[in-house]
């Protein structure tokens, strides 16, 4: 099937998504002491955002204890890993540490998991860097391992039978896999090919939907789906915007930028607009940001409620 027939199709597949109302997270990552994230995390709940999220990288704050503080400062927002690296952990010592934050955050925590992919990470951590297909077995055994850690677990995860799982990916066996496994299905729209990451265009997300649904039966009005935003920038001259985005991704058009689902670039309507037409087309409705975007995206969601 041609990709430009996709999204007519769409319109039928998406019904039962298309009006989950808008969830919106933020990835903390540019802090490096106690009171910068502290004041991050309490920046994100007053501002409205739903999740707040700390990523898995050597070089970056441990998730667990930055989630676990983020908790004692705030009171409303989800605290999630955006995502942990499967690779790093023993799955029954992970089980024990994803059960007491949940614990310690009052059942509060969104559980992220990915395969891993910065090899000089796993160089430094001295972990073999497996295939891709390896790490994905990896990460289907840690999930079977949790669900029967948690099982068995004391003190069990505050939230029963376990906190809502999100998976995210590009590749087919990864969103196989998170379409028959996950609560929440991430679409992070990057490939990495030998010549570097690129980023999926929209016909490509298209695509990427409905191969999570398809593969998720029965499950797939039932999964919440997340976009990974990579760029928040409001503007009033978009196309001004775009040229610099284009000379600063190389060799790209400023237009095929613009048709891009994981970068938001205008005016504050014109991005609200934008959003409702992601929830309308492919049915996401959870929408994750990075930090240097919190104030301006903030800005953009309070349209849409």
């Amino acid at each position: 099937m041609a990709f430009r027939c996709l999204p007519v199709l769409y319109r039928a597949r998406v019904a039962d998504n298309e009006h989950k109302p808008f969830r919106f997270g933020v990835n903390l990552m540019r802090f490096t002491t106690r009171d910068e994230l502290v004041d991050r995390a309490r920046e994100a709940e007053r501002l409205g955002y739903d999740v707040v999220c700390v990523p898995d990288h050597l070089g970056v704050s441990a998730p667990f204890p930055a989630l676990a503080l983020a908790a004692q400062v705030t009171s409303r927002v989800r605290l999630g890993t955006f995502v942990l690296n499967a690779a790093f952990y023993n799955p029954v010592l992970l089980a024990r540490d994803v059960a007491s934050t949940d614990q310690l955050v009052d059942g509060r925590l969104d559980l992220g998991l990915g395969t891993g992919y910065v090899k000089e990470e796993f160089d430094a951590a001295g972990i073999p860097f497996p295939s891709p297909g390896a790490r994905i077995d990896h990460l289907r055994h840690t999930i079977a391992e949790l669900r029967r850690t948690f099982a068995e677990l004391e003190p069990a995860p505050a939230q029963r039978p376990a906190p809502p799982l999100l998976l995210g990916g590009h590749g087919d066996r990864m969103l196989r896999l998170a379409a028959r496994e996950a609560d929440i299905v991430g679409f992070t729209g990057i490939s990495f090919q030998p010549s570097g990451p690129v980023l999926a265009d929209a016909d490509e997300l298209d695509e990427r939907v409905e191969f999570v649904r398809k593969a998720a039966g029965e499950r797939a009005d039932e999964l919440e789906y997340n976009l990974l935003v990579q760029r928040v920038v409001v503007t009033d001259d978009r196309r001004a915007a775009l040229d610099d985005l284009a000379r600063e991704f190389g060799e790209v058009s400023a237009e095929w930028l613009g048709r891009l689902p994981y970068l938001l670039v205008g005016t504050l309507d014109e991005i609200a607009e934008q959003l409702r037409a992601h929830r309308a087309r492919y049915g996401i409705s959870y929408f994750t940001v990075l930090d240097d975007g919190l104030a301006d995206f903030a800005a953009v969601f309070e349209r849409l409620r």
